[in-house]
């Protein structure tokens, strides 16, 4: 990071917003801040944009008593700072404020460590350390306002989904999905969660047959067996089928299967998930299930890492231009209920639903007694809905054996 900020403060005019008090040398390791000394004495003499090159060539120049091995390590971080690209002010300046704020706060644990040790009697030392950096704590910025131009409003908000659900009768209510947009799916266990997701993405008119990218990282069944539920929703075969007929399974299912990519994601947390979104650019992603790439560690409730992970998945949507399928388990409140409602998350009532832009709740009859066969119908509670507005409830069927909801 400091070497990322040096970069930048080769630039002249941000050079001329945070020299001296607002940039500090102790923000620097002790052979950073020797370069970024040279920067101070390049801007003094020559008061223009210098380049990496020009103050490496001025550094070692000033430095002729370096070693040869010296000059080998001051060329490697010269080489990285060369290698940084040129941040934007508003960018930079966070930078500088992350830097800052690190040394203020480092000076303060000191003094804190001073008065739990009985070396300091007041803290006043600290009250004036706080008082002295005052507003230095937060940059200052130079915003560039993001278009809101009739044109650009339209474009941003396409009111056509790019993606379209192939249940007509959730369709009827809202369309489908767009890049950016976090879906939570939320059911009891033994409900069909995998099998909707499966016939979402590989049921007939489904997102792999519109051409989405589609990844399913799953850390709840293993890979085969959700891969078997995607052929056979895309094969409307039943696996004894495809067992008999492997040629007409292979088939039909060729054509979207590039668009089909299953990962055991078991122990792996969100990072990894971003990383496998920024090396594939998925257009669909599945999280199967969401909850377990959270990470607990540093949060005093589970139920606060919970949230962070759906805020993180929200991140990777935006950033990375695809569709984040979030599916969760719901709390044992929803067993036997056919209207649920967001409270029945397991784990978080509300921080992961506060995330989403599209949560879907399954639900199915309850048991009746002496009833042999399971029923198949499903009901979708649409309990938050920010991209068509509708809430309520719609019906459907689905085929165990094929892994499809139908109407």
């Amino acid at each position: 990071m400091e070497l990322t900020l040096i970069r930048s403060l080769m630039d002249r005019d941000f050079y001329d917003d945070h020299k001296g008090a607002k940039c500090p040398d102790r923000l620097f390791s002790k052979d950073v801040r020797k370069i970024k000394n040279a920067v101070d004495l390049a801007m003094k003499r020559y008061e223009r944009t210098v380049t990496p090159a020009e103050i490496e060539a001025l550094f070692m120049s000033n430095n002729a008593q370096l070693t040869t091995a010296q000059k080998q390590a001051y060329t490697s971080l010269f080489n990285q700072i060369k290698k940084e690209p040129l941040m934007g002010n508003d960018i930079a300046q966070e930078v500088l404020s992350k830097l800052f704020q690190q040394v203020v706060g480092e000076d303060v644990a000191n003094l804190g460590f001073e008065m739990v040790n009985g070396t300091m009697s007041n803290l006043e030392p600290i009250r004036n350390i706080l008082e002295q950096y005052g507003d230095d704590f937060t940059p200052d910025l130079n915003i560039e306002w993001d278009n809101m131009d009739v044109e650009t409003l339209l474009a941003k908000n396409d009111l056509e989904a790019r993606w379209t659900f192939n249940i007509p009768t959730l369709t009827r209510k809202i369309e489908g999905v767009n890049e950016g947009h976090l879906i939570e799916v939320g059911a009891r266990p033994n409900t069909g969660k995998t099998s909707f997701h499966a016939s979402l993405v590989a049921g007939p008119n489904g997102f792999a047959q519109q051409g989405a990218k589609c990844i399913i990282l799953c850390n709840e069944e293993g890979p085969h067996r959700v891969g078997a539920r995607y052929l056979t929703a895309a094969t409307g075969m039943t696996m004894h089928e495809v067992k008999a007929n492997p040629s007409k399974a292979r088939d039909i299912y060729l054509p979207i299967s590039d668009n089909i990519k299953v990962k055991d994601s078991t122990g792996r947390d969100m990072s990894w998930v971003e990383s496998m979104c920024k090396s594939y650019k998925p257009d669909i992603v599945i999280l199967d299930m969401g909850d377990k790439f959270s990470k607990a560690g540093g949060y005093a409730r589970p139920d606060e890492a919970l949230k962070a992970n759906a805020i993180h998945a929200r991140q990777i949507a935006k950033q990375h231009g695809c569709a984040i399928f979030y599916m969760s388990q719901l709390s044992a409140d929803a067993e036997n209920k056919v209207v649920l409602n967001q409270a029945m998350m397991e784990g978080s009532r509300t921080g992961k639903a506060a995330e989403a832009d599209l949560m879907i709740l399954i639900a199915k009859n309850p048991p009746v007694e002496g009833q042999e066969e399971e029923d198949t119908q499903r009901h979708l509670n649409v309990v938050k809905n920010k991209l068509s507005g509708w809430h309520g409830i719609v019906h459907c069927e689905l085929n165990y054996r094929t892994a499809r909801y139908e109407v």
